[in-house]
């Protein structure tokens, strides 16, 4: 007979844990299953360890250019091993907050080991069956790896977090977020960095300007790209590699690819409970997060509706409001947001320029540069610029990139505003603080004029 839950959670990553804790302090018994990581991505190998890294590289940055502020710091360098040394500490003490969290919550049974559905309520893991009326998915996903790659050494966003020794030379296939904040951070330490990238610009998802602006910070600081990369193929070369495209060869210490993830979903065993995916492997769910399986739900980047650890954050805000406090919370209501964070960081919420001209919407555009902001001139960081997008009747706000110094803090004062539905004059006819960023914010809606 299998052993009896109220609750199975299948995944200990940003949605999972803290779903698994409310259950279990509402007076359900809950298992938590986790193959490999608490803590999931953003724990491991994704947020807490790369910021951690992204900070030492720019205290070398920082360093480095301090004769332009009148401080003399002589040659600088890097001690690479004391870099991984402090992440791995931080990532440790975050790993360690988890377990002990869960060791003294009364009800909640953690369980490391691969589940694997055996019926539309039961799982197998470790050779043992429990059964829940509710089971939640939180499983993640994973790097995709293009078939050239072959058996030629390379590294993932995850195995770079195991690397203790600085590339000489860093190639990079792609040239979106996670290619980007690796490319810049190594350029940092000091290693020789190329970028390779299929689409003809850098994060595509982005729109031309600021993804020329990004271009432009990073060549830069010595950051080589080649863009409309075709025919890829790779080989080992003595010591490093070798990759071919289009017709020309790069050599290198260290070969990342960073090409896109795919969800964790094929493991799962999920015909058996008859759990519906798209063409993709994700994992469909309806506006409460509920698969096509009344009771089974799905959190986090399995389902496709978010890549982010502030997503996944979300979705368990949702579901534990809708089941433990009788709230009506949807997905539909949430404000698409994120950051690509290399520096100056670059912040985004709602809808591109792109989108606001795809859906033919009438709309205004204002635009600053970041050297009109008093606060960035201060620290010698003016690169960049704010632009927003506006409702041309509503006057609501339909998004805005932040491209410049602490743009992934000062564009999050938008999002508020934009949840109220609220015109932008109620930041235009507010009082922010003097010298900071965000005081500029007002200026920026100051500027609309009608998109053409």
């Amino acid at each position: 007979m299998p052993t009896q839950y109220d609750a199975i959670i299948i995944g200990a990553g940003q949605s999972g844990p803290f779903l698994a804790v409310r259950l279990a302090e509402a007076g359900r018994k809950v298992a938590l299953i986790e193959r490999e990581h608490i803590g999931g991505t953003c724990v491991n190998n994704g947020c807490i360890p790369t910021k951690t890294m992204v900070a030492s590289a720019r205290a070398a940055h920082v360093a480095r250019d301090g004769a332009r502020f009148g401080v003399n710091t002589g040659p600088v360098s890097v001690d690479y091993a004391r870099v991984k040394a402090r992440k791995d500490e931080i990532v440790a003490g975050s790993v360690k907050g988890l377990v002990d969290w869960f060791a003294a919550t009364r009800g909640l049974t953690t369980i490391m080991g691969e589940a694997k559905f055996t019926g539309p309520y039961e799982v197998e893991v470790n050779g043992e069956r429990l059964t829940a009326p509710q089971v939640f998915l939180n499983t993640g996903g994973r790097p995709v790896l293009p078939d050239w790659v072959g058996d030629v050494p390379h590294l993932t966003n995850e195995s770079m977090m195991t690397l203790d020794v600085l590339p000489s030379h860093l190639v990079i296939v792609g040239g979106s977020y996670i290619g980007l904040e690796f490319a810049q951070m190594f350029r940092r330490f000091g290693s020789e960095v190329t970028v390779v990238e299929h689409g003809e610009r850098l994060i595509s998802r982005e729109d031309a300007d600021v993804s020329d602006a990004v271009r432009q910070i990073l060549e830069g600081e010595g950051i080589a790209f080649h863009f409309g990369a075709r025919d890829f193929s790779a080989a080992k070369d003595g010591a490093g590699i070798a990759l071919t495209f289009s017709g020309q060869t790069v050599h290198g210490s260290h070969m990342l690819v960073a090409t896109g993830r795919r969800p964790n979903s094929d493991a799962l065993n999920l015909a058996a409970a008859g759990i519906a995916t798209d063409a993709r492997g994700y994992i469909t769910v309806d506006d409460r997060l509920e698969t096509n399986v009344p009771g089974v739900f799905a959190m986090g980047d399995i389902n496709g509706r978010g890549a982010f650890t502030h997503t996944s954050y979300n979705d368990f805000e949702i579901v534990a409001a809708n089941l433990l406090d009788g709230g009506d919370r949807r997905l539909s209501d949430r404000i698409a947001a994120h950051n690509l964070y290399i520096d100056p960081p670059l912040g985004r919420v709602g809808m591109s320029e792109a989108e606001v001209r795809a859906r033919g919407i009438k709309a205004l555009k204002g635009v600053l540069p970041m050297s009109r902001v008093g606060r960035a001139r201060e620290k010698g960081e003016t690169q960049g610029f704010m632009k927003v997008l506006v409702d041309a009747d509503s006057k609501q706000i339909l998004g805005a990139a932040f491209l410049g110094i602490e743009a992934d803090e000062v564009v999050q004062s938008l999002l508020a505003v934009m949840m109220l539905e609220a015109p932008y004059a109620t930041i235009t006819r507010t009082m922010y603080i003097h010298p900071t960023v965000t005081e500029l914010v007002p200026s920026v809606f100051g500027a609309l004029t009608p998109l053409e």
